[in-house]
């Protein structure tokens, strides 16, 4: 009684986006209700609710090189550059929101969004995507100013975040719409990629199954999704070190 009390309780004053998330939780990963109720909460930062009932992950950044990279100096200047000097990048590596966290954090990146991407069906929405039938994947796209990062950092940033090794999972997402990938939007940039994932692999023992491919259309995702674990009271702020917690 004292839980569908709560579930009354929750769905009168949560806003419509958490509601939509715990659903999300609840029905895609197949938790019971109680236990996405505890994840949202928890990855929302409205109390830390759960903490003892293997909500998480909780991931840190684990490479000296990545935690260098987000914790270096650049000057202001370096965000008002004419859009035709700066590059945009898309990548994918699960659920989009912790990814999204991290690159906002990362100096010399001047703006993210989360979409889709790598599908074939027009307009797609979040319950198409998460139903798998649609092809795409959740991804991060951003503009950057490669004078302050490089595509490679960027890289870095990307494979710290995630296991390429898993093909179509990260974490405790499954499904296609949970694949990784670098979608490149210049022949340099699948160079780039190309040559990081074969410098890389000897660090794994499994095989790299990032895919690699041309950028494709990118189309945003709902307004509630973008910036949501800052939303949720997670700094976004340049140089930040803390470890993301998000639900997957």
């Amino acid at each position: 009684q004292a839980f569908t009390s709560l579930i009354h309780f929750i769905k009168r004053v949560l806003p419509a986006p958490l509601l939509a998330s715990m659903h999300k939780v609840h029905r895609v990963n197949q938790l019971p209700l109680k236990d996405a109720i505890g994840r949202i909460l928890l990855s929302a930062g409205i109390f830390n609710w759960g903490a003892g009932m293997g909500m998480g992950p909780v991931k840190g950044f684990n490479n000296p090189e990545v935690k260098e990279i987000i914790g270096k100096t650049v000057d202001e200047t370096a965000y008002n550059i004419p859009k035709e000097e700066s590059e945009t990048a898309t990548f994918a590596a699960g659920c989009f929101w912790g990814v999204q966290l991290a690159f906002q954090r990362v100096p010399g990146v001047m703006s993210t969004m989360v979409g889709y991407t790598a599908g074939a069906k027009e307009h797609p929405t979040y319950q198409q995507v998460c139903s798998g039938s649609t092809g795409h994947t959740e991804a991060v796209q951003l503009l950057f100013n490669p004078q302050a990062v490089s595509y490679k950092e960027l890289l870095m940033v990307l494979f710290d975040r995630m296991d390429p090794t898993t093909l179509n999972r990260q974490g405790n997402d499954s499904g296609t719409q949970y694949r990784s990938g670098i979608y490149y939007h210049s022949e340099a940039q699948k160079m780039i990629a190309n040559e990081f994932i074969n410098s890389v692999q000897p660090n794994y023992t499994s095989k790299i199954v990032v895919e690699v491919k041309p950028a494709t259309k990118f189309w945003p995702a709902e307004d509630y999704h973008q910036k949501y674990l800052e939303k949720g009271r997670q700094k976004a702020s340049k140089g930040c070190l803390d470890p993301i917690k998000c639900y997957g």
